[in-house]
């Protein structure tokens, strides 16, 4: 294979691997996946809130089932005492006895009472917050979910240019000798930017550093040639 044109194939091959990793970086750094992660924590964080939310109405619902359950019993209890009192036959000392015990059971009727009302009315508050994070927690998934779509899509097309850039890398490689495909992926593995470069009028374009007369020349003597600067592999 002609040397001179191996290198200008390698320049190209470089060309696509450069667009290629541009178009990587660009697909992992979407502007729209920063909004995605807002997005995902947001709905995480109302998703716990109403979560912790349901689980506070249903211990209410319960305190409410157990108190009315007591309240019921002891009602039944305290109209069952209020009427052996009524019924009379008692001696002056159980009589007041059964008295005390009955308003005792009322006291504990009354404070019943008061203490459902209390569950009933944090029961609805507790409802109420429960429909509102229900709510936002739709508007975030939503909005997830329209942003994923969209990320989705730019990813698609993203994809489908590397595709093509991929089957152009594809097509090149066999254009370049082995051994400077070798050299090649090795220079790109220790280092950044770009590692072939033309060399025109003096300048290396990779490091775009003059180099005299000289230096050229002793660039041009190396097989392949190669930048006395940045070590770049050079195309005359």
């Amino acid at each position: 294979m002609e040397p001179v044109r191996s290198l200008h194939d390698l320049l190209d091959l470089q060309d696509v691997d450069a667009h290629i990793d541009r178009l990587i970086e660009q697909r992992q750094n979407l502007p729209e996946l920063v909004d995605y992660r807002a997005a995902h924590e947001a709905a995480l964080r109302v998703g716990a809130d109403r979560d912790a939310t349901a689980a506070r109405l249903r211990e209410t619902e319960l305190a409410i089932d157990k108190t009315s359950g007591e309240l019921e019993i002891t009602q039944v209890k305290a109209g069952a005492e209020e009427m052996r009192l009524y019924a009379g036959g008692l001696s002056a000392r159980d009589a007041d006895y059964l008295r005390r015990e009955v308003e005792l059971l009322k006291g504990k009727v009354s404070g019943m009472e008061e203490e459902v009302l209390e569950l009933m009315e944090s029961r609805e508050e507790i409802d109420t917050d429960l429909t509102r994070l229900d709510a936002e927690l739709a508007v975030e998934t939503s909005h997830k979910s329209e942003l994923e779509a969209g990320i989705r899509e730019s990813w698609r097309l993203i994809d489908a240019e590397i595709a093509v850039k991929e089957h152009r890398k594809i097509e090149i490689i066999p254009l370049v000798d082995e051994d400077l495909i070798d050299l090649y992926e090795g220079l790109r593995e220790s280092r950044d930017g770009r590692v072939v470069g033309a060399l025109e009028n003096g300048v290396c374009g990779a490091c775009h550093l003059i180099l005299s007369a000289a230096e050229e020349n002793e660039a041009r003597r190396q097989n392949p040639p190669r930048c006395i600067h940045c070590r770049a592999i050079l195309v005359p």
